[in-house]
């Protein structure tokens, strides 16, 4: 399984050169920040470990790279979501439908915090429990091997003045990348406001000096929610850089870049992409209902 060492790749968008670490050419099963992410916990002993818990929702990357995680450990997983459609549960797809065949526990509870209820009542001698969307300081075990592969390219290639971008969930990867880096490291929200993600920076790093900056948006987004400006990026990606992006967090974080300075700027740019294009089957679809309602 390839974890480690995906290729840099340059692209034209705007007319503009970037260069985006191609994460979702590792392991199609943990592409994209979720084999940086968990990259610990597949490298390591956990003898007395049986079940892995967590949860997020029930299309979340995470989810499924758990249920990898957990088959390839022989652990069961137990994954708790707040709630999953009527439309989901009769036309099982993407992360769920992978998942359920990689025989996830997926629960349904109507919980207000599902961090504070495992916490409390679920944390036994023999489970692992990773935070929603792999929130954890172990993260940092592979997101700093991700953070050296771009020193060493930067090295190689005699590049001085560059910014490394990618949007952000619960910032875990943003936060260690700036942490590794010597360079800056730029973010946008994608889940929640931008407090939420201080808040989640702090919960890893006390220090807010060692944060990476959060580029504002030109507008407010509710995560999951169908955007046309979204889809309609995720096409023009596809189309100027022959590359396929995920449909949740690449098209906000290339919408904010585009109109940040930076983007007009004279620093290379570095854009980590997001893997996760397994979850991009059920959104399509749910893009395609919509444009084909409003018809």
């Amino acid at each position: 399984m390839k974890f480690t060492n995906s290729p840099m790749q340059e692209v034209s968008l705007n007319n503009r050169k970037i260069f985006i670490k191609r994460d979702d050419l590792l392991d199609i099963n943990f592409s994209g920040n979720k084999a940086r992410k968990f990259y610990y916990f597949y490298k390591n002993d956990f003898k007395n470990v049986k079940k892995l818990i967590s949860y997020g929702s029930a299309q979340a990357n995470s989810l499924y790279s758990m249920s990898v995680l957990a088959k390839l450990r022989n652990w069961d997983l137990d994954f708790y979501v707040k709630h999953i459609s009527s439309y989901l549960k009769e036309n099982p797809q993407g992360n769920y439908k992978a998942s359920l065949e990689n025989a996830a526990n997926i629960i349904e509870k109507d919980v207000e915090d599902l961090n504070d209820y495992i916490s409390k009542n679920l944390l036994q001698k023999d489970v692992l429990y990773i935070q929603e969307g792999g929130r954890v300081f172990e993260a940092s075990f592979g997101i700093k091997i991700l953070a050296q592969e771009i020193k060493d390219w930067q090295i190689k290639n005699n590049i001085n003045d560059m910014i490394v971008c990618l949007p952000s969930g619960t910032g875990t990867t943003a936060l260690f990348l700036q942490k590794y880096l010597d360079c800056e490291v730029i973010t946008c929200s994608c889940v929640g406001k931008d407090d939420y993600l201080k808040k989640q920076f702090f919960m890893l790093e006390s220090d807010e000096n060692n944060h990476p900056l959060i580029l504002k948006s030109t507008k407010n987004y509710h995560f999951g929610k169908l955007y046309l400006e979204f889809y309609e990026m995720y096409k023009k990606l596809k189309k100027e850089t022959k590359i396929e992006f995920d449909l949740l967090y690449d098209p906000l974080g290339f919408i904010t870049l585009i109109n940040s300075k930076y983007f007009e700027s004279d620093k290379t740019i570095v854009y980590i992409h997001q893997g996760g294009l397994l979850g991009n089957q059920s959104m399509i679809e749910r893009y395609e209902r919509k444009i084909n309602f409003k018809k």
